[in-house]
């Protein structure tokens, strides 16, 4: 049902001007250890993300003391009112002799221009219901970087991979990591949960504050549960992760295992996860949500040019080496497999 949906998504979006949702394009503002949600004010965080939005972004985002619309000069994305934040951890390949390569990142279909970076959706409904758009201070995480097995997983059943036979390829998703190379790259793929509980605009994990619908999925119309009883837009974000630089099959595991691994020293997938703190200017995302919106273009929304996007960036907190072969992960984090155990 997900994979039908998610390519239901791209043909509607390609074919159907009257479905209503936003697709654009955020260009990478920085790659660093720092998570303003998880580790608050620490300039260092245990594992590497990379970063999309406005240029507020900081150490610390206290939302009682931060208007992020206000502080910041800059957005990578193409809807110019758009200064929230967006991030992941980072993707790398680990090499037979235990050193590690980053994995660089590429724009999505339409958006081959942009600096790496993400492909933002924010989807209203599918039945004509109203949503209520986050509100300033709003923040949220999906996923747990902890998680190594399916069966924990299955919680968040909407953070998943596509491995790419070409750019369109919408079909096959997993929630582990692909086991074979990707001929045009792994793509990975976040859906938020799309229920509130109307009253807090954060909570300590995060995520309590959310949740996903009872009982079914946002895309089949399945309501919210009593705890939760506001919906909200489907936030989801398209990463793409150019992975054929590393597709030598001589060069995988020489015990046939997948070689990729994540930042924060994942090497299942299935610890994925994603961040997100609202930033939009004004009433500007309620106006696009209650507006039959189509794509990367919508009235009453300010847009600029990729080009434009590209040229936000932000110099990283903290001076350390991310390219070339690496000895470890930054932060020094350890590489676990399903069961647990440390990949030496």
């Amino acid at each position: 049902m997900l994979q039908n949906w998610h390519r239901g998504l791209m043909l509607a979006w390609l074919l159907t001007p009257a479905s209503a949702l936003l697709r654009f394009s955020c260009s990478q503002l920085v790659t660093e250890r720092l998570d303003p949600l998880v580790n608050p004010g620490v300039v260092g965080s245990p594992h590497l993300h990379q970063i999309i939005g406005g240029n507020s972004f900081n150490a610390s985002m206290d939302p009682k003391t931060l208007s992020i619309p206000d502080a910041a000069t800059c957005t990578t994305c193409t809807f110019a009112d758009d200064f929230s934040n967006y991030w992941t951890a980072v993707l790398f390949f680990r090499a037979r002799n235990g050193t590690y390569k980053r994995v660089p990142q590429k724009g999505n279909v339409y958006f081959e221009e942009s600096h790496g970076g993400m492909t933002i959706y924010y989807i209203p409904s599918y039945q004509n219901k109203k949503v209520t758009a986050f509100k300033p201070g709003f923040r949220m995480i999906t996923g747990d970087p902890t998680i190594r097995t399916k069966e924990e997983a299955a919680k968040y059943r909407q953070l998943t991979y596509t491995c790419l036979e070409d750019p369109m390829t919408r079909t096959g998703e997993t929630l582990d990591m692909p086991k074979k190379p990707c001929k045009a790259g792994i793509m990975a793929n976040l859906r938020f949960p799309t229920c509130w509980d109307g009253v807090n605009l954060d909570s300590a994990d995060h995520s309590s504050h959310v949740s996903y619908p009872e009982g079914g999925t946002f895309e089949n119309g399945a309501p919210c549960p009593a705890t939760h009883p506001v919906p909200i837009p489907q936030l989801f974000y398209e990463i793409v992760w150019d992975t054929t630089a590393f597709n030598n099959p001589t060069d995988w595991p020489a015990d046939g295992s997948q070689p990729f691994v994540w930042s924060y020293g994942d090497a299942t997938g299935l610890g994925n996860h994603g961040d997100y703190v609202f930033g939009w200017k004004g009433n500007a995302l309620q106006t696009a949500m209650d507006t039959n919106c189509n794509g990367d273009r919508c009235n009453g929304l300010g847009y600029q040019t990729i080009k434009n996007g590209n040229a936000c960036m932000k110099k990283p907190s903290a001076d350390e080496n991310l390219d070339g072969w690496l000895s470890e992960l930054p932060g020094g984090m350890p590489v676990t497999d399903a069961k647990g155990n440390v990949i030496m």
